[in-house]
């Protein structure tokens, strides 16, 4: 009987399926491991072959380290709200739940066609209103605190109100939107919307105005990474910057906390460093700039406050709340022109874009607070209003963009650091003697940095301060296929619903665009009010709201009273291995740590940091294959004989080609432009050209994994998969290979069975060679595992089979211990040869093999004998020979005889366990 994959992968998913075999529950008995993948957004195209790569992975993991006797959480979901199923939605009229639920359908068949060993008891959906009940529960969390930066944490918002009930403002050092002050009887006269006006400037979730990426044709808010070239990502619309009333988190707050928990996490030193760059740390003094003829001040944020005598203009970025007031009437058109340029680009592509310069003049003037010199003040996009205070003192000797800037407008530029050349471009300036500079000149700029850091402060005109990068995250979009908030309006005053009220759920609807007045499409529902009649927030959460805690809720999915219950948090912990995109580094993993880590300041979790160790899977990437149409025919001719032609490259769907052979028939049925087609072949077949490519439905190139399963079975797909490369790096897949590792599947099914399916496995003692080869790939294989260096295990799977076939074993010693090794990658086979060798239950509750050095020791060496350097022959000696055994075993061999021609060795040089060398 030959390898039945089919018959035999239906089998034992059925059987996994039915006997729970991967449920599990707390057991304080056995240590715990978590691994979590991050769940997919359900698409409508499915699973290509790329998608499964990480699933693949940490499914291998899972498994091993279930073997190692660990009791191992691995669960799965699916990050179920999003804009594709509401643009669907807006265009076919189709509810987006119908939509998700049978895209979630298809996602799970071909998860379940893989083998993957999910805990499927514990599956979420973040569009379910029993899991989005605890992200709304979050938010009224976040609303109801403030973060105290004297105990660097989120403390109840109950207890700042005492505070300035008591004192006002004094001794409060917490996060806000802009420093305040008042007194205790000022605070008591105000009214109620005063209060929570006030209060909205401390609360972790708040409403207040800010610029935003808008996008009119899709109606909603949207982020930076779903913004590209000023389009939208989805649909390719224009969008543009305004300023709009949205809910954001004081993730900055966070900042320094966020930066220092880098330290103690297992994630690669690439991806902890664009968490560094984000979060963006600096040292720095903000200095106050006069404004000629106004008693207002504009404040700047430098790290250098010893170039400010080569300041020679300002820059304010175009949303500055300044510029209307600045802009003189001479200038005010220009620089509304200006404005409304800049609005449709986002505040990514500005940041990214070095290379293009533009600005308007206001007509107004700055002065310099040491030298009383008036400076231009201007406009431009290369300065983000969200971005320290959304101006700039510009010191274009020092600086690239300030220099580019000075130069396109004429205007000058002043050295402060002695020893560059300014005729090209600006120069660094750390280190060197400052000149032009008055009372610090002929300071080292080490020196001068912190003497005028002093003199900021002792002149009353800034303070020395720490800036971050980081921006409060944007926390509403306008549409309808989200999260609702659970926040009503009285009086235009934001409360919220109490906790009994959730969760607040999704209304149906049947318009999902925005209205005509452009406001969400919650607003088109007349009942959308509490009972009491007030209205209810009609934006609704971001993408991001229902992946920041999902890791928590499968540690606890069917509690009704909690988001985790503290007997499973304490035992589960946090994440040990999490796998996914390094795309994520900057949203998703940022947003989690800090909804972990406040969180962890309320006590409802005990873990600081959600995801001990990440690791960042490569992409797949397309191997697509064309086709050559002579120009003017409907004629195709072969790659080899294309050059006699003049032709058109044309994608094929790489489902009709096989090693690069195109299916003539399969071809002709595939469009109907193709249906007569004719074809120039070499030696009878149509060879197709091919390229590594991204994967892409356009390209044609997209492999859908049930074909996979279907051709070589689920098992062959996981070792592929593997064995294309290192985990991290991007690979292209290639369908040509994939019978190389079918093959080898067939071969070690072979080790076990005859060809009329009969057990051929014996109870004989293993010979030491066949041990070796075991135990060197136990060895092997645990390393790799550890290691994530699965494409490694693999070969060392197909070097074990080519050794114990060599060797013709059939041993159980042997064979057993190395169906166990194989039972992560794949778990199909190794369930039903497990099966066969008489076992009840799964394999996944046997041991892992451990290898023994002793099997490892080598009895002989095989010794290249060089003379003068050139290997002639080799010799094998009994391993632990002595230097002059072995040296002594050379010279008597006649080979030696040979070369030595009767002449007498200079000397003989042994390196044991390596190398001889006769030295003539």
């Amino acid at each position: 009987m030959e390898y039945d994959f089919k018959a035999i992968e239906q089998k034992w998913q059925s059987r996994w399926a039915a006997d729970k075999v991967y449920r599990v529950e707390v057991d304080e008995s056995r240590p715990k491991f978590y691994v979590l993948d991050m769940f997919p957004y359900p698409s409508g195209a499915g699973l290509h072959v790329g998608h499964p790569l990480g699933y693949i992975a940490s499914d291998i993991y899972t498994r091993y380290k279930r073997l190692k006797g660990f009791n191992v959480l691995h669960p799965m979901g699916y990050d179920a709200f999003g804009l594709p199923a509401e643009q669907y939605a807006i265009q076919t009229g189709q509810h987006p739940a119908v939509t998700t639920e049978r895209n979630i359908e298809r996602y799970r068949e071909q998860m379940d066609k893989l083998g993957f060993s999910y805990d499927w008891d514990r599956e979420i959906r973040t569009c379910d209103p029993s899991y989005y009940h605890w992200t709304q529960w979050a938010f009224l969390k976040m609303f109801d605190s403030f973060y105290d930066y004297d105990v660097q944490k989120a403390r109840p918002i109950a207890e700042l109100v005492q505070q300035f009930e008591q004192s006002g403002t004094e001794g409060v050092n917490a996060a806000c939107t802009s420093p305040m002050s008042f007194t205790a009887s000022e605070w008591k006269a105000m009214d109620e919307r005063a209060r929570e006006e006030v209060l909205q400037n401390y609360r972790l979730a708040y409403r207040a105005d800010t610029l935003v990426n808008w996008c009119p044709a899709l109606g909603t808010v949207l982020a930076n990474d779903e913004v590209k070239d000023g389009l939208s990502e989805r649909g390719g619309h224009p969008v543009e910057q305004k300023r709009m009333k949205q809910w954001s988190l004081r993730i900055t707050a966070y900042a320094e906390r966020l930066l220092e928990g880098l330290n103690d996490l297992q994630w690669s030193e690439s991806l902890k460093e664009i968490q560094r760059n984000w979060i963006g740390r600096s040292e720095g003094a903000q200095v106050f700039f006069g404004i000629k003829g106004s008693e207002e001040k504009l404040e700047v944020f430098t790290t250098r406050p010893d170039t400010i005598f080569g300041v020679t203009f300002m820059v304010l970025a175009p949303e500055h709340e300044f510029v209307s007031w600045l802009a003189t009437p001479e200038y005010r058109q220009a620089v509304e022109d200006y404005q409304a340029q800049a609005k449709k680009r986002s505040e990514r592509e500005r940041m990214a874009d070095t290379k293009r310069v533009s600005g308007q003049f206001t007509g107004s003037y700055a002065v310099n607070p040491f030298t009383g010199t008036e400076i231009p003040i201007y406009i431009s996009d290369y300065v983000l209003a969200g971005y320290g205070t959304g101006a700039i003192m510009a010191v274009p000797a020092h600086d690239s963009r300030d220099y580019a800037f000075a130069k396109h407008f004429d205007l000058p530029i002043i050295p402060v650091v002695e020893g560059g050349d300014l005729s090209e471009s600006s120069y660094d300036a750390k280190s060197g003697k400052m000149i032009n500079s008055d009372f610090i000149n002929g300071l080292d700029v080490k020196e001068a940095i912190p003497v005028m850091f002093a003199e900021v402060e002792k002149r009353g005109i800034g303070k020395r301060r720490i800036n971050y990068r980081l921006r409060d995250a944007i926390f509403s979009r306008q549409r309808y296929w989200g999260e609702p908030f659970p926040i009503y309006y009285k009086d235009g005053i934001a409360y919220p619903l109490s906790e009994d009220q959730l969760p607040l759920t999704l209304p149906p609807i049947e318009d999902f665009g925005p209205t005509e007045q452009g406001e969400p499409p919650l607003a088109r529902v007349a009942d959308w009010k509490t009972p009491e009649g007030y209205p209810l927030e009609t934006s609704t959460m971001p993408g991001f709201a229902g992946s920041s805690a999902y890791y928590l809720r499968y540690m606890d999915p069917h509690n009704d009273q909690a988001l985790v219950g503290k007997k499973a948090d304490e035992y589960w912990r946090n994440v040990d291995l999490y796998v996914g995109g390094i795309e994520h580094a900057t949203g998703h993993l940022m947003y989690s740590r800090f909804w972990n880590m406040f969180l962890y300041d309320l006590g409802y979790v005990c873990e600081k940091e959600p995801f001990k160790k990440l690791v960042n899977q490569g992409m797949i990437q397309g191997r697509s294959n064309f086709v050559y149409r002579v120009v003017g025919t409907n004629q195709f001719v072969s790659l080899g004989l294309k050059d006699q032609y003049q032709t058109q490259e044309i994608h094929v769907d790489v489902n009709i080609v096989k090693n690069d052979v195109l299916d003539l028939d399969a071809f002709r049925a595939w469009r109907p432009e193709f249906a007569t087609a004719e074809f120039i072949l070499e030696d009878g077949k149509y060879i197709c050209g091919w390229a590594v490519e991204k994967m892409s439905k356009s390209m044609f190139n997209v492999v859908n994994p049930d074909y996979i399963v279907e051709q070589y079975g689920a098992d062959t797909l996981r070792m592929y998969e593997m064995f294309l490369g290192p985990l991290e790096q991007s690979k292209p897949w290639d369908t040509n290979g994939i019978d190389g590792v079918h093959k080898f599947l067939r071969r070690f099914w072979r080790m076990f069975f005859d060809r009329d399916g009969r057990l051929i496995v014996t109870d004989e003692k293993a010979t030491p060679a066949e041990l070796k080869s075991l135990h060197k790939t136990i060895k092997k294989v645990n390393e790799d595992v550890e290691n994530f260096s699965f494409n490694t295990s693999v070969s060392a799977f197909m070097i074990c089979l080519n050794e114990l076939s060599e060797q013709k074993c059939n041993k159980r010693e042997v064979l057993e211990p190395l169906v166990i090794l194989m039972a992560p990658f794949a778990p199909h086979l190794a369930e039903e040869i497990w099966s066969q060798l008489g076992h009840q239950g799964t394999i996944f509750d046997a041991s892992y093999p451990q290898h023994d050095d002793k099997y490892l020791v080598e009895s002989e060496v095989s010794y290249p004998v060089s003379f003068n350097g050139k290997v002639r022959f080799k010799k094998n000696l009994p391993a632990g020979l002595s230097p002059r055994e072995i040296e002594e075993a050379v010279l008597a061999d006649g080979m030696t005889a040979k070369y030595l021609e009767g002449k007498t060795p200079k000397k003989v040089i042994v390196v044991p366990g390596k190398i001889v060398n006769v030295v003539l």
